[in-house]
């Protein structure tokens, strides 16, 4: 019993030492006055890991303790913010090399209720009929009413060909209903293109991965040889991905020097701006840009920039309004935190961060038929991904921004150019 308890002082003593340690480290970084409360406050927390040690019904395990109280510390800050065990943080590092295992959906909290941004083409959770904004309530008949974003990302992941069910709830509905999925590797191309009549491109951007950059140059010299005067880039159901693709991607259609982002936070170093280039390639042709409820991040980036910047037309509707910065931090166990530091603006100053781009022309797209149950029917091509063709009777936003730039493409200037 003695060694216990010695064990127990201990360890006490060494976690009160580390705390004040970091808060020490915090204090000085930050130049935080009130030194005595968070001393108070951390001579509490130690008194409360001492009585749950000693009182506790069960013999508890001091490292998932002391990792529960720091999810419970993060959860106090935002949606965003979360605490990542070792397996976790490794897991995370696959999300943006553009291949992993899962139902192709990118998911955030909004309004403390688990919810899609958007699915992701061609995947499980696409051809199934999920949708922007649609809430997810249940994970194989667990609730996600506390679940963090990490742990609900782990839960919908797993082997390929293994099936899991979510319980959906969305407009419309009277009750959430249940969509069973079988995951898959999913595999991300961001670029899709073709060339419309009228001289007029459409590329579509799926996500923003480490080769998204490339990809678009190599859709724009295509159509560039093809001798396109105008371009639509589709930024629809686009849930984001990589900052400094958002940059690139906008680069390639601003003129050096320009603005594209800031980020504003309470640190100097977690002030940063971003600008376009007068090296590399560019286009100078007319761009009207499709953004919806389910384009997102750096999406919606790329969206502010053109759009201040006077460099292209925003059609569409509201986009999601997903601007914060999520700074990855590893910890000396493995485990990470990730950790709102930041929020994205526009160059103009507008706050993307729960609010989103507005469209300079608002179109809303046509309602898909509906079961007798009210469940959304998935369109024709939910299996099938087509790119568009002449007939865009089907699709109002395209056809909009097609009409919009057959009378502006006159004021572009050349079609293609490379530096």
């Amino acid at each position: 019993m003695g060694n216990i308890v010695r064990k127990k002082q201990i360890l006490l003593t060494l976690l009160a030492a580390v705390l004040v340690s970091l808060c020490a480290g915090v204090v000085m970084a930050k130049r935080l006055p009130a030194q005595g409360g968070v001393y108070e406050q951390l001579k509490v927390f130690t008194e409360a890991l001492s009585y749950v040690e000693s009182n506790y019904v069960d013999e508890v395990e001091s490292e998932k303790v002391i990792q529960g109280a720091i999810r419970g510390m993060l959860k106090t800050l935002d949606p965003h913010s979360s605490f990542m065990p070792a397996d976790v943080y490794r897991e995370m590092q696959v999300e943006t090399e553009g291949r992993f295992g899962g139902l192709g959906i990118e998911i955030t909290m909004r309004d403390d209720v688990l919810t899609v941004v958007s699915p992701i083409e061609g995947t499980p959770a696409f051809r199934a009929g999920i949708q922007p904004g649609d809430q997810i309530i249940k994970v194989d008949g667990e609730s996600t009413k506390e679940m963090s974003l990490v742990d609900a990302v782990k839960k919908l992941r797993g082997p390929e060909g293994s099936s899991v069910t979510i319980a959906i709830f969305r407009q419309g509905f009277t009750e959430p209903k249940d969509f069973t999925l079988s995951r898959a590797v999913i595999q991300i191309k961001s670029v899709r293109w073709t060339k419309l009549k009228d001289d007029i491109g459409y590329v579509k951007l799926r996500s923003f991965h480490k080769t998204t950059e490339e990809e678009l140059e190599e859709a724009l010299r295509d159509l560039g040889e093809q001798q396109i005067k105008a371009l639509v880039l589709d930024l629809r159901n686009n849930p984001g991905g990589l900052l400094e693709q958002a940059i690139a991607v906008s680069n390639v259609f601003l003129e050096g020097g320009q603005l594209i982002v800031y980020t504003k936070g309470r640190l100097p170093n977690q002030n940063m701006k971003g600008f376009a280039k007068s090296d590399g390639f560019h286009v100078a042709y007319p761009v009207a840009v499709l953004i919806n409820g389910g384009s997102a991040s750096a999406s919606e980036i790329v969206a502010g920039a053109l759009q201040d910047l006077n460099r292209a037309t925003v059609i569409g509707t509201q986009s999601f309004g997903k601007g914060s910065v999520q700074t990855i931090i590893p910890l000396s166990d493995g485990s990470g935190l990730r950790l709102t530091t930041a929020k994205y603006y526009t160059p103009k100053g507008g706050e993307i961060h729960g609010k989103g781009i507005t469209p300079d022309i608002v179109i809303e797209k046509a309602q898909e038929a509906e079961h007798p149950e009210g469940e959304q029917k998935a369109p024709r091509n939910r299996r099938q991904i087509e790119l568009p063709g002449d007939d865009l009777t089907e699709d109002p936003q395209l056809q909009k921004a097609v009409d919009f730039l057959k009378t502006h493409k006159q004021q572009g200037g050349k079609s293609v150019k490379a530096g």
